[in-house]
């Protein structure tokens, strides 16, 4: 991988994490993270890893990528969700989503002190010095999401973009490592159940509640009548 190449992916790869996770329109948010799955597709194929390029290409964009449309589309009775977030942000700093970064910051702090600790083979220099920093903005933007997005399909999408930020991160350190391979496609794996689960919850809750936080909203107060 050539170093302006290199660096132009991971530009390209952090532009489009952070579309993904900004924009309200759902639809047009889960297709751009669709992009941004093949693209990571992309940097695993020149990172001589094209099965782990085949796998993020099948399990990161095309199946989780319909798992999250299948979320917002319609099928049977349960109605379709609206086209466009307009919850509000998070008022409050909620200990619960801050405690759930740190938990994945102290997680990632543990795989990688393991790669390093393991002497993990090294790539060549200016694969290293751009999927690193792509890493860490990627991961950055996926926490920042999870903490603060109320709807619960744009956590979902935070959470796997949260998870391709590791992803670049370890094989920024390990490189073409058969290790840090089989840790990506376990992640993978793990991101796909996730998102599925994610997606079904999201549609029962929404077909039984007509809600897509898990905060119930509060009711509005009936305005007293004028002399009482």
């Amino acid at each position: 991988m050539t170093a302006p190449f290199a660096w132009a992916l991971g530009t390209l790869l952090v532009l489009l994490a952070g579309t993904s996770l900004l924009d309200r329109h759902l639809r047009r948010a889960c297709l751009t993270f669709i992009a941004f799955a093949l693209s990571m597709a992309l940097a695993w194929w020149w990172l001589a890893a094209p099965w782990l390029a085949l796998a993020e290409a099948l399990l990161g964009a095309l199946m989780t990528g319909a798992a999250l449309l299948h979320a917002l589309g319609r099928a049977g009775d349960v109605p379709r969700l609206p086209a466009r977030d307009d919850t509000p942000r998070h008022r409050d700093e909620a200990p619960a989503h801050w405690l759930a970064a740190l938990a994945w910051l102290a997680l990632t702090a543990l795989a990688v002190g393991w790669l390093l600790g393991a002497e993990a083979q090294l790539p060549p220099e200016e694969a290293s010095v751009s999927l690193v920093p792509a890493g860490l903005l990627v991961m950055a933007l996926g926490l920042w999401a999870f903490a603060r997005q109320r709807h619960l399909l744009r956590r979902l999408l935070a959470f796997n973009v949260l998870g391709s930020g590791v992803f670049l991160l370890l094989a920024g350190l390990g490189g073409p490592a058969i290790e840090v391979q089989g840790l990506i496609l376990v992640g993978l794996v793990v991101a796909l159940v996730g998102s599925v689960l994610g997606a079904l919850l999201l549609r029962r809750l929404y077909a039984l509640e007509g809600r897509v936080t898990l905060e119930k909203e509060p009711q509005a107060q009936p305005e007293s009548e004028p002399g009482r």
